[in-house]
């Protein structure tokens, strides 16, 4: 193989054949600043609020690529004209130097005058050879990350000097496929933005419903009913209705990220707001016993009865299974079964709601790994309609959930597809 040969990406848009040229990033005509900081840095009264102030970015609000906003320090107007050096101005790169090694942002329209922390620097290329939509999605790819990882310094606080993040080799492409590149991503990343609007949007609908469809205290019928519905509701203990299965064991030496066999729902896989994170791989590949007792099906539902952290988020929370796959089960993670004459849709979204779960929270035992015992489960006292009313509340949160579930695979999907591309377009 020619040394030429080496020097061309596995996958390319057609009609470009030529070579890429590596060129260190410090041989290129880009200009790279740090962060403010020193005498310079913001005092205490040089901060402001949101409305009135200029973003200051950390390492934190670099994020697969995006400037977000959220939990952003900001600064006043006077503060951030003083400190000219960290003003962003479009296609910039914003890069974690300290503290989040790896991280980075691109510089779209709306982030335009931001500015940065010490944790931060710039990478502003030349526009004439080098685009800053291109150099991003290579610096995101798997090859761009061990090139900055590689170069960092420092014991107890790693840190990657300008001196050294110039010395990181970059690939040097004609413009007009380096465009065609950037362009691709930006269509992959801005399908991925929407999804997760759509998502988000979802998610608020889910929570208002839950609020507002279920009694709340003090009140024995909901604040909204569906048509022909006038009934109070009646008081039940849990255990009436419902019963937990044993708990399932699953050796953790076998567990792996090589993504074949069945995917384990787990503490670590249960997500905080109680959905599948698929983020997480962790997966069993190979069981000799395969019956359905041990996997959540789909339409079932599950309780999580323990929770590392002190705050509890997890613990108590269910999760329904709205897809059409099914999913190993692990310790901690048990399903439920619901009894004849009560729809398991209906219980599932009853069990979600916040007032069952605050309280289930309440009855956690354990010093180190809080645990939730069965029987504090069974003696919730909760208020149920009849079947009918049941029914079409169960119907209204599972076409909510499967919605939700198809959402959350599309943004899985879109990741993947972009995964493979930063692996493949770049050399």
């Amino acid at each position: 193989m020619s040394k030429d040969a080496k020097n061309v990406p596995a996958l390319r848009f057609r009609g470009y054949s030529d070579a890429w040229e590596k060129r260190k990033l410090g041989e290129t005509n880009s200009y790279f600043t740090d962060g403010n900081y020193g005498e310079s840095y913001p005092k205490e009264s040089e901060l402001s609020d949101k409305e009135n102030g200029v973003p200051f970015l950390r390492g934190s609000n670099l994020r697969n690529g995006e400037l977000i906003e959220d939990n952003a320090n900001y600064i006043t107007k006077e503060k951030h004209a003083e400190l000219t050096s960290g003003h962003l101005v479009e296609d910039d790169i914003v890069l974690a130097v300290r503290g989040s090694l790896g991280a980075l942002g691109y510089v779209k329209d709306e982030n335009i005058d931001w500015n940065i922390n010490s944790q931060l620097a710039v990478i502003r290329t030349d526009k004439s050879e080098l685009s800053g939509k291109f150099l991003v999605q290579f610096l995101l790819s798997w090859r761009g990350q061990k090139e900055l990882l590689s170069r960092n310094t420092g014991t107890a606080l790693k840190q990657l000097p300008i001196k050294q993040l110039k010395d990181v080799p970059v690939p040097i492409v004609n413009l007009d496929e380096q465009k065609e590149i950037g362009a691709l991503f930006s269509s992959i990343d801005n399908l991925i933005a929407a999804t997760q609007d759509k998502l988000s949007f979802l998610k608020k609908m889910k929570m208002f419903f839950l609020q507002q469809i279920f009694p709340t205290k003090n009140h024995d019928v909901p604040q909204i009913r569906f048509d022909g519905f006038t009934d109070v509701w009646s008081h039940y203990k849990l255990g009436s209705l419902m019963r937990i299965d044993k708990e399932q064991e699953v050796k953790k030496e076998l567990l792996t990220d090589i993504q074949k066999g069945f995917y384990v729902l787990a503490m670590r896989t249960f997500s905080m707001d109680g959905y599948i994170d698929h983020s997480k791989p962790y997966w069993l590949n190979h069981l000799d016993n395969v019956s359905d007792d041990k996997f959540l099906l789909p339409r079932e539902f599950a309780i999580l009865d323990a929770d590392m952290d002190a705050n509890l988020p997890k613990i108590g929370r269910v999760l329904l299974n709205a897809s059409s796959e099914k999913y190993l089960l692990a310790a901690h993670v048990r399903k439920i079964q619901v009894k004849s004459g009560n729809d398991p849709i209906f219980i599932y979204a009853l069990m979600r709601g916040n007032s069952v779960h605050e309280r289930l929270k309440l009855e956690a035992n354990g010093s180190i790994s809080k645990r939730l015992l069965d029987k504090n489960v069974y003696k919730q006292s909760i208020l149920v309609p009849n079947r009918s009313e049941q029914s079409k509340i169960g119907r209204l949160f599972f076409l909510l959930e499967t919605t939700i579930t198809l959402h959350q695979q599309k943004i899985q999907m879109l990741k993947q597809v972009k995964k493979s591309c930063l692996q493949n377009l770049f050399i």
